[in-house]
């Protein structure tokens, strides 16, 4: 049994989804494990982690807009002392998750054909967001 752990470093550009799949895979592929669980760790309380479908960047605009009539700006928060996305970043955050476990076989996360992970960045201004990489699993 072996285990790894790394950070993987994200610069955001703003309220996005940012695909980290290739990353991952790259790290994987170095870490000679075919049979495992890899726990992803988003380090942050107004991003998040999602898998969702990678073909149609539709989905990733709808699921934006969805998430900004869910949990407007300007809506009245008591924490508005970082701006005006802050406290919707948190909701956004708790309301998806920031933690993914994911299968490994053959060396590579168990995704569906269509699916890709992301990081969901959920402040508006640029962001270095560290997610955290916990492999664990044989060869």
């Amino acid at each position: 049994m072996r285990q790894a752990i790394e950070p993987l470093h994200v610069q955001t550009a703003g309220q996005a989804f940012y695909d980290v799949t290739r990353a991952i895979r790259v790290w994987l592929e170095q870490q000679r494990v075919t049979t495992g669980l890899l726990t992803i760790w988003c380090r942050h309380t107004s991003a998040s982690l999602v898998v969702q479908e990678n073909a149609d960047p539709d989905v990733r605009a709808d699921l934006l807009d969805f998430f900004r009539r869910l949990v407007p700006e300007d809506s009245g928060y008591r924490h508005d002392v970082e701006g005006p996305d802050d406290m919707p970043a948190h909701i956004k955050a708790a309301l998806t998750q920031t933690s993914l476990s994911l299968p490994i076989l053959a060396g590579q996360p168990t995704l569906g054909t269509w699916q890709a992970i992301y990081l969901f960045e959920h402040r508006t201004a640029p962001q270095d967001r560290t997610l955290l990489l916990h492999l664990i699993g044989s060869e």
